[in-house]
């Protein structure tokens, strides 16, 4: 089967010969896409897997009929069913027809439309804009006079010139599905994620934990049923990402919307469970069916199995708001993030406190940073909580060491408790640190359990006044050294055939054998994208990789995090660890491994600051 690409960003893996047969480097815009479809002369086309400017470019060219005039057959998703997510009235009669819980809403094509939805409504609304991304366009209006001003700018935004009007409910939990529909009507639910942050900020700008942690079982069975009844209702082929909004102290639930395309969502969903999304949309695209695939990471099991977490997920967003002058750094319904961290854990402490650090601002983890004991008044902490900024997580921190109550910070911020508690139990663990001798016999005990806690050798040493290398000197002394796990989508009911791996202080025993291999090599990874470091360093990674395979080197390891790269896909090496990219981390990785060598010169900023260090420890670069 032949592939044709149109893409004009130079910078991706995306457009590098090896992954099409030929490569556009044109704007995805209709008059471009048709000279190309007239010179090619496809079969058929892709339209859900270059985003919200592909869905938008595909609609049109089915309207113009385009697509017709060429015979080109939409493949996976048909228009039908991507009007009706992406058109705001259509989606929600869609939903009432199929006996899905919706907002009450109305859409509205003009301001004075708008406004007299909201009278009926009752304020505050929310403004959700037809036919965007990251939620451009879209904000919370608490009055008529805020309406007005804040509905000119939504539908200025908006292809076709509409938003929906749309009852608010912030503070309830916000929970996503990811949903996978063959034509054969086979369904399954891949991953389920719950938003640390609840209704009310964009899920691209919220820490989103998965599998979720604070719903019943009961909870989760509703919301996993009316997902499939969703995709099923819509006639979405391949893969979609739905979001619900859910009360926090009843089984009330209500749809906010559905991507019927990948996503961020779905990259996260993807590297988080180990389950191809891409891959296997791609093929019910083309007309396989889900039993018919086979899952690649087990070898064994087909693509409808359930992927089953024994592990924890946390991904953070990053902000570059320091770059600019005056910025809002409030964080609502649009979406402000740059980029975004993966971290792995057995347990939401220790992935948390990864994740933290992963974001490469500055922050050792959770606590144990400078700016934690700068003073601050218990009314700005309180604002802080209520109105959530980039530096919420932090502010949670502080307001719990300042003596504020769980359940005062829970009615503020709306963040459950279970993960309020969870907070808690990091800075209850950076307590005991400042106080204990690291001569004592109990002293091993306590650092074995902040290891697991997520506490870095870093953060450590800063609790107890010791240098950071004079740790790990001394917990590796008492055989305090973190496991290798495999990610295997099954709980490890099968054995997985991937080295798709993570490190922890939650297991005892390696999942791995470590057979000595004469030519090996680890390439560190970017990290988190940022204002000035984007997709072109993964475009270094892989290719990099590629090169030292194709000259012979037998090992190739990537180190990296970042879920939205080709860099942590799994096939791309022969392992890769999603992990860290710190001294303690690499170190750990690079002692476990013995590689002829590490590659530090592909991924920016991030390998580069470290290199020095490594060599001086005897690293070979």
């Amino acid at each position: 089967m032949e592939t044709v690409l149109i893409n004009p960003n130079v910078a991706t893996i995306q457009t590098d010969p090896r992954l099409a047969d030929k490569v556009y480097l044109l704007p995805v815009e209709p008059r471009y896409v048709e000279e190309v479809i007239k010179k090619e002369k496809p079969d058929g086309i892709l339209l859900g897997f270059g985003g919200q400017t592909a869905l938008n470019c595909g609609v049109q060219l089915a309207k113009e009929g385009i697509l017709e005039k060429y015979g080109v057959e939409i493949l996976g998703t048909p228009i039908s069913a991507i009007e009706a997510t992406e058109d705001r009235e259509l989606f929600r009669q869609a939903m009432i027809k199929a006996g899905i819980p919706v907002l009450r809403s109305k859409s509205a094509t003009s301001v004075e439309e708008a406004i007299k939805a909201a009278d009926e409504i009752g304020y505050p609304v929310i403004l959700r804009v037809a036919y965007t991304l990251g939620g451009r366009g879209s904000s919370v209006a608490h009055n008529a006079d805020e309406l007005k001003r804040l509905a000119t700018k939504a539908l200025a935004q908006s292809m076709i010139s509409q938003v929906l009007v749309e009852e608010y409910v912030g503070k309830w939990k916000e929970i996503e599905y990811e949903v996978m529909r063959d034509r054969a009507n086979n369904c399954i639910t891949v991953c389920n994620m719950e938003n640390f942050d609840p209704m009310g900020i964009h899920t691209g700008d919220s820490i989103v934990v998965a599998p979720s942690q604070t719903l019943t079982n009961r909870e989760y069975h509703l919301l996993r049923s009316a997902s499939i009844k969703v995709i099923q209702s819509l006639g979405i082929v391949g893969e979609c990402n739905i979001q619900w909004a859910l009360h926090p102290r009843s089984e009330e639930f209500r749809v906010i919307e559905v991507n019927a395309r990948m996503s961020r969502s779905s990259a996260l969903a993807s590297k988080a469970t180990g389950y191809p999304l891409a891959y296997i949309a791609a093929k019910l695209a083309i007309g396989y069916l889900l039993p018919e695939l086979v899952n690649k990471v087990t070898g064994i099991t087909t693509a409808c199995f359930e992927p089953s977490l024994d592990y924890i997920v946390v991904k953070i967003p990053r902000w570059d708001f320091q770059k600019f002058k005056n910025v809002d750094r409030r964080l609502g319904s649009q979406m402000k993030s740059v980029g975004e961290v993966m971290a792995i854990g057995r347990c939401f402490e220790e992935a948390l406190q990864k994740a933290v650090r992963m974001l490469d601002i500055g922050k050792a983890g959770l606590v144990g940073n400078g700016e934690d004991y700068e003073a601050e008044s218990i009314q700005s902490l309180k604002q802080a909580l209520a109105e959530p900024t980039d530096e919420r997580l932090f502010k949670i921190v502080k307001a719990i060491k300042m003596g504020i109550p769980i359940e005062e910070i829970y009615h503020l911020s709306g963040i459950d408790p279970w993960f309020l508690y969870k907070i808690k139990n990091i800075i209850e663990m950076e307590k005991k640190l400042k106080s204990l001798d690291i001569d004592s016999d109990e002293a091993p005990q306590v650092i074995r359990e902040a290891k697991r806690l997520g506490f870095s050798d870093k953060q450590i040493a800063g609790c107890l006044g010791k240098d950071e290398l004079a740790i790990r000197e001394w917990r590796k002394r008492r055989g305090i050294v973190p496991v290798v796990k495999q990610i295997d989508t099954l709980a490890a009911e099968w054995p997985a055939k991937t080295n798709y791996l993570y490190l922890t202080y939650g297991g005892s025993e390696n999942d791995i054998d470590f057979k000595p291999i004469d030519n090996k090599v680890v390439v560190l990874g970017a990290g988190v994208f940022r204002i000035g470091s984007s997709v072109e360093f993964d475009w270094c990674a892989v290719n990099t990789v590629w090169a030292l395979k194709k000259h012979g080197v037998n090992e190739v390891i990537v180190i990296n995090y970042n879920p939205e790269t080709v860099s942590t896909d799994y096939d791309i090496c022969d392992k890769l660890y999603f992990e860290e990219l710190t001294l303690e981390r690499v170190l750990d990785i690079y002692e476990r491994e013995n590689p002829m060598g590490v590659v530090v010169s592909v991924g920016g900023q991030i390998p580069n600051n470290m290199a020095l260090k490594l060599a001086k420890l005897g690293v070979r670069l």
